[in-house]
């Protein structure tokens, strides 16, 4: 894809469902007692792996453009599969899945893609294994292919070394096989849609937080079925995201960006984007199926420098590419600190964000958890997104703030999280 400068970005918008909810709410519907119909369903890459995979499992599911039928097969009515559960490129489908297939009475595999295969799966291999469950690495590199053997579950309390959603998803829904309590506390409160949805289904959840520090705990007991839910994705503020930067720096802009996701555990950049300057409003506020939504409203500002660590972090890891690019259009230093998962996402995208903004003239360190960026002007440039689709939207929002020409290689990866990202552009033309 080439892209040039562009100014008055002006318009309407709405943005594919959520990617995270997509992936549970086909997941908890499959293996929940009767229907379970989603609308505004992601038919990204990542997420029709996920209905691939339980279609392997036994389960019908239905598709209709973007509304999706899942006729639950209960707690217990998975099947063997006959082959191996190809995930492709999602982490998503591999950790949580792999937590639902420990609680099995069959065996099964689950493999990806060369750049999913070479993710780290020891911090879920290594909790599952306390719970009992025979879990391994075929090559044995704690990477995919995994294989998963027949276990008896017992319910633990796993301290997790990292604030990660997958993590602490994979183990609560292994907790729904186990026997007694399994709960999961992490230092900082990670994104929460598997909780909310799991008590939307039915399940004994509960999650508490200390009184002091920032720790969280979520437990889980085991229950006799979940029950089907009509579930309405909102939209992915992951997706939105790119939209935000774009109303905020291409000049003469003002973007609505309607029915767009804002839980509290993933909202970070909205918080970035007011401590940077930023002009944007939330319009018409409201809760749906458990989780917070509005419309966002985006106009052109003059952004500035800012230092994002902490606590906030789980809150925005995905959208760090995106806040890079923003970054290297403010005035002054923006410090980005406690974001080593970066180097273990679809890329390493400390290093692949670098050397993207240098090749655009950008002044930016890398730093072992995050990087420092000095704000300027930006050129166009050939951008190595690696397949990574959060680099190619992320850049693909530069060069159209850079001067000159940019081209992004292999731009069609963005098939995995938002297969009309370019078109959803001619609507604000």
């Amino acid at each position: 894809m080439e892209l040039t400068t562009l100014t008055g970005l002006k318009g309407t918008i709405s943005v594919p469902g959520d990617k995270s909810i997509s992936h549970r709410s086909i997941m908890l519907g499959s293996i929940a007692k009767g229907k379970t119909e989603i609308t505004h369903f992601l038919n990204g890459a990542d997420c029709l792996a996920t209905i691939d995979c339980f279609r392997k499992l036994g389960v019908a599911i239905e598709e209709r453009d973007s509304s999706i039928t899942v006729h639950g097969n209960g707690l217990y009515g998975l099947l063997p599969p006959n082959d191996i559960l190809q995930v492709k490129n999602s982490g998503t489908t591999t950790r949580l899945m792999a937590g639902i297939l420990a609680g099995q009475s069959f065996d099964s595999k689950i493999s990806g893609d060369e750049s999913l295969n070479a993710r780290p799966m020891r911090r879920i291999i290594a909790p599952l294994t306390q719970m009992g469950a025979n879990i391994s690495s075929i090559l044995r590199n704690d990477c995919a292919p995994l294989y998963i053997t027949k276990g008896h579950l017992q319910g633990i309390h796993y301290q997790s070394p990292v604030a990660s959603a997958q993590v602490k998803s994979c183990i609560l829904l292994a907790g729904l096989y186990a026997d007694g309590e399994t709960s999961v506390t992490e230092p900082i409160l990670s994104r929460n849609h598997t909780e909310l949805m799991l008590k939307e289904f039915g399940a004994n959840i509960k999650t508490t937080h200390q009184l002091a520090g920032s720790e969280t705990t979520s437990t889980i007991s085991p229950c006799e079925e979940l029950y089907g839910q009509k579930i309405c994705v909102p939209g992915d503020i992951s997706s939105a995201a790119y939209f935000i930067a774009a109303g905020l720096l291409v000049s003469d802009s003002e973007i609505l960006i309607k029915n767009v996701g804002i839980n509290p555990t993933r909202a970070g950049i909205l918080k970035v984007c007011e401590d940077m300057g930023g002009n944007i409003s939330l319009l018409n506020e409201r809760i749906e199926c458990g989780e917070h939504i509005a419309d966002i409203l985006v106009k052109t500002s003059k952004l500035y420098g800012t230092t994002i660590q902490g606590d906030i972090i789980p809150a925005l890891i995905d959208e760090i590419p995106i806040i890079a690019v923003m970054a290297a259009c403010a005035e002054g230093t923006t410090v980005i600190r406690d974001a080593a998962e970066l180097k273990v996402k679809e890329t390493d995208r400390i290093e692949t964000i670098t050397d993207n903004l240098r090749a655009m003239g950008c002044d930016i360190t890398p730093t072992d958890d995050g990087m420092i960026i000095q704000g300027g002007t930006l050129h166009g440039a050939i951008i190595h997104t690696l397949l990574d689709h959060r680099i190619a939207m992320a850049f693909s929002i530069a060069a159209l703030v850079a001067k000159g020409t940019t081209k992004i290689l292999n731009s069609h990866c963005i098939d995995v999280s938002y297969p009309t990202f370019y078109d959803t552009f001619e609507e604000l033309l």
